[in-house]
């Protein structure tokens, strides 16, 4: 019985874990798209910015397309994104992580209903053999004292 619950348990953890991971990558890409979009929409005021000499005047009438753009490119390096990739493959990525996310959590939720039912079984076993050593302490104490 121990074994069986440990093992559930440890299979919940494993499926919980995958689950997350899929979560986190997916949070990655809708972060990475979002940059990307951005960095497409800006990147031409961006470019007349630099050959504008970086000057004041442009960058206060562009100042909203300019830091977006730059909030991009910084987003890129801190991602250590080289060359961008397409953004129809990222969302297939993102498909497919989700299709995953779906199919794991599924069967994550009928572990995590067997676990609970291995676990409970396992307590109420330990608790009946913990009261049936208990009467036997006490049946010992009884014949001892007479």
């Amino acid at each position: 019985m121990e074994e069986k619950a440990a093992a559930a348990t440890a299979h919940h953890n494993d499926l919980s874990a995958q689950i997350k991971a899929a979560e986190k990558r997916m949070a990655e890409i809708a972060v990475l798209r979002t940059h990307i979009v951005n960095y497409a929409k800006t990147r031409e005021v961006y470019v007349a910015y630099r050959k504008a000499g970086y000057s004041k005047k442009f960058r206060e009438e562009h100042e909203e397309e300019i830091l977006l753009h730059q909030a991009a490119k910084n987003a890129f390096d801190e991602m250590g994104v080289k060359k961008l990739p397409k953004v129809k493959e990222l969302q297939t990525e993102y498909a497919k992580l989700l299709e995953e996310k779906k199919k794991t959590y599924s069967e994550y939720r009928r572990f995590r209903e067997e676990m609970r039912e291995l676990l409970t079984a396992k307590v109420n076993v330990d608790r009946v053999l913990k009261m049936e050593v208990e009467q036997d302490v006490e049946k010992e104490k009884d014949h001892g004292q007479r």
